[in-house]
């Protein structure tokens, strides 16, 4: 590593000043407009910390990374030791198992990620020209912790491509997977949509929109100021229905969103109102470019809700919005049918041990050619009509 730059490690992004932070992680926000990603910003993440919802006692002990040139910080990343695998979305649990099975211990880990978030961006927060000297310094500094930590491993998830190459240039392993986003064709409206997809595609997508929306209440769209405190105690009784089902417990705690409340210019609050009562909702985050979708819940089942919630009001709102994507998270071909495409992920994986970093890299070989042909495969089953197809 390059010895003009100091790395120095954080237990708390408070340690950190949000002005150095946010100049590496959110450089573009200078001009007054939304972060592209908000993800990564000084404030969500503090909301993380001071919430609870990471911290002592879940898995997840910040050692954020500060790397400094003359006293200047050119570039962060925040960084993680966990105990567990909850909460990644980038499964490393057969890696683990393996590991101890033949006596090693994988845990504890480093971790360089967005707590609980499956959204793609930068992890290597640097200064805007500052990039190659800034990433290579956060690839040595971990490494070098790592190994002066006797950690098994260190895994930076939902990376950029670029990102996972430079790494991979440094003796890191590079993994492929895949999401479901939608993409904005310059589309005028929904109906603008449906108009490229199949007629038999397009026919199930309008059945489902009316299935969805006769439920016998309506659907509203909150951002800003519209998005009121007793609008989150309701959403965190769907976001408590739905993590004690797929997780066991839920990940965040009820402060956090609070604290969120205050990021609400940045939040788009999907509900689905019986009256005055919600009876489901869908909580995403806008970026500059992209609306991104987090979580969603109900009280009630209704038929068809959940999409329209998740996946047809977000892409509404993104083109009203001018926004070029929609990413709705981890996983679900059942987006597919819906216009939502899959497009690789990117993750770099850093392994102590020879003997099961060659064992890891054998099966990410594989990994990526079954991603690629996946990808490829579910891209042809896409709805969207052949160009020879006249629309109808």
């Amino acid at each position: 590593m390059d010895q003009s730059v100091e790395i120095t490690l954080h237990s708390d992004i408070s340690e950190i000043d949000e002005s150095d932070w946010n100049a590496c992680a959110c450089p573009e926000t200078g001009d007054g407009q939304r972060a592209f990603d908000p993800f990564t910003t000084h404030r969500f993440l503090a909301a993380l910390e001071a919430s609870g919802s990471v911290g002592p006692g879940t898995g997840w002990d910040a050692r954020h990374v500060v790397a400094r040139m003359g006293g200047q910080v050119i570039a962060v990343a925040p960084l993680y030791v966990k105990s567990h695998s909850q909460g990644e979305y980038v499964f490393d649990h057969g890696w683990a198992d393996a590991y101890e099975r033949a006596g090693g211990r994988y845990y504890p880990k480093l971790q360089c990620a967005v707590p609980f978030t499956p959204v793609a961006g930068r992890r290597l927060l640097t200064l805007p020209g500052l990039e190659e000297a800034g990433r290579r310094a956060l690839l040595a500094g971990m490494a070098q912790i790592a190994e002066g930590a006797g950690v098994s491993s260190i895994h930076i998830t939902f990376c950029t491509e670029d990102e996972a190459e430079l790494a991979e240039d440094a003796g890191w392993l590079h993994r492929i997977g895949q999401q479901f986003h939608w993409i904005n064709r310059d589309y005028a409206s929904f109906d603008d949509f449906l108009g490229e997809l199949s007629s038999r595609k397009r026919k199930a997508l309008r059945k489902e929109r009316q299935r969805a929306q006769a439920f016998g209440g309506e659907i509203v769209q909150l951002t800003g100021d519209d998005i009121r405190p007793e609008h989150w105690d309701a959403f965190w009784s769907f976001y408590q229905d739905t993590g004690s089902r797929k997780w066991g417990r839920p990940y965040l705690t009820r402060d956090f969103f609070d604290r969120l409340h205050e990021m609400r210019e940045d939040v788009l609050l999907v509900l689905a109102m019986n009256g005055p009562r919600p009876i489901a909702g869908a909580l995403n985050l806008i970026g500059r470019e992209a609306l991104f979708g987090r979580y969603w819940g109900c009280i009630e089942d209704q038929p068809f809700l959940h999409f329209e919630l998740c996946y047809h009001q977000a892409v509404d709102f993104a083109i009203a919005h001018g926004l070029s994507r929609v990413e709705a998270g981890a996983q679900g071909e059942h987006k597919l049918a819906r216009g939502y495409l899959p497009v690789p992920t990117h993750s770099a994986h850093w392994i102590a041990h020879p003997g099961l970093r060659r064992a890891v890299a054998d099966y990410l070989e594989a990994e990526r050619a079954a991603v690629d042909e996946d990808i490829e495969i579910l891209t042809e089953m896409g709805p969207f009509r052949a160009p020879k197809e006249p629309e109808r």
